[in-house]
């Protein structure tokens, strides 16, 4: 058996998975597939600051050239890994080679969800298609985006502030409904109003052409790009191909081990056993930031469980958001603060405790509203709305 530690995923969960093993101490080899031909690079900046032409593309590495260098780090980057032979050890590469592990680390990320006979759609997952975006939102252009989801809404921001007229299709009766519920989802869709996006709610799509978009009530929208964001499908074929138990994404435990000892799963695809939470997948940033070093540790004989409750983040126009925890558009909302003026806090209730909260421009109350939700204690609802009140008196 090798002792290589070998890491499928060219984004941000990949490179931090090297980054976590030299900083737990291997000094072993570690190989890095990364299928696209750039360094592994973090997901955010593009539909915010990369779209929006104030970010240059290095700015989106998670590391430079040199980093994998001087960590002794084989990047292997426009390779794919194909195949993986759980008996052998060995995963097989798209360019005819192979590499032997001693342990293998997942992290293959997650790809845009199409639209049927969507032609010349664009979708957002990859440096190129965020350029491609880029090249189609300037002044006088004409952008229509289907689904109001966190994708379509970001776009839909950056597109508006780089002088690009934005409709944005979304079924449901308020952008991100399922998410945040109906008060919430009221507050992003008057944001978007605001700023001049016209936003068709409880509308569907019948066809896309790539200088049009129909809608299921008969309106013909002339567009001079079309952006699909109509939510992601984890990147599992590799896994489920190597016979791994595969559900909602890799099935992992708490300590992001497949059901293959020898086989770890992090980011997008893991369906992970939440030792608070049970199992969940979450398509976030956070979990690609902060999962690999418990992964790792335990790659490396421990025993660690990851138990970090799911975060996530938002920037569009005036307004930036946090939002921790685990809810639905069900669950009961409280809000303390401004929704009008977009300082406030809401929260996320099932049965009187607070399942999940967001701040949305206020930047010093995220621990205390992490703290909160932890706690799992159950909550005087008018002090939680209160802003007079501490949230650990509520």
């Amino acid at each position: 058996m090798s002792d290589a530690q070998v890491i499928i995923g060219g984004g941000l969960a990949g490179a931090k998975t090297a980054e976590a093993l030299r900083e737990q101490g291997y000094d072993g080899p570690i190989v890095l597939i990364a299928a696209e031909q750039h360094l592994p690079y973090e997901r955010p900046p593009l539909s915010k600051g990369y779209l929006a032409g104030s970010d240059e593309r290095a700015d989106a590495f998670t590391f430079d050239a040199d980093w994998y260098v001087s960590h002794d780090v084989d990047l292997r980057v426009g390779v794919r890994a194909v195949r993986i032979d759980r008996d052998a050890h060995q995963v097989h590469l798209d360019d005819g080679s192979s590499v032997a592990y001693r342990k293998l680390l997942l992290a293959t990320g997650s790809s845009s969800r199409h639209l049927d006979g969507a032609e010349g759609a664009l979708y957002l997952r990859t440096i190129d298609e965020s350029e491609k975006i880029a090249d189609a939102i300037g002044e006088g252009r004409h952008l229509v985006i289907v689904g109001g989801g966190w994708i379509g809404l970001e776009v839909a921001a950056t597109a508006r502030q780089a002088g690009a007229e934005v409709t944005v299709i979304e079924p449901q009766s308020r952008p991100l409904e399922k998410i945040l519920g109906a008060r919430i989802g009221d507050v992003f869709a008057d944001l978007h109003r605001q700023n001049g996006v016209d936003l068709r709610l409880g509308v569907g799509v019948d066809a896309v052409a790539p200088r049009s978009v129909t809608t299921d009530d008969g309106d013909q929208i002339p567009a001079d790009a079309v952006l699909v964001g109509i939510g992601a499908v984890p990147n599992v074929e590799l896994a489920q191909d190597a016979g791994l138990q595969v559900s909602n994404g890799v099935d992992v435990d708490a300590g992001l081990r497949t059901s293959d000892p020898d086989v770890y799963a992090v980011g997008d695809i893991a369906n992970h056993d939440h030792p608070k939470l049970g199992r969940l997948r979450v398509e976030h940033w956070a979990n690609a930031q902060n999962q690999p070093a418990v992964a790792v540790a335990n790659m490396l004989g421990g025993s660690q469980v990851y138990d970090r409750l799911p975060y996530f983040f938002s920037d569009q126009y005036d307004l930036g958001m946090e939002y921790r925890g685990l809810a639905s558009g069900k669950n009961d909302v409280v809000v303390r603060g401004d929704t009008v003026a977009r300082e406030f806090l809401a929260f996320w209730l099932d049965g009187g405790v607070v399942v999940a909260g967001m701040n949305v421009n206020i930047w010093d109350q995220g621990d205390a509203v992490a703290d909160l939700i932890t706690s799992g204690r159950t909550v005087d609802v008018n002090k939680l709305a209160d802003s007079s009140v501490p949230l650990d008196q509520v």
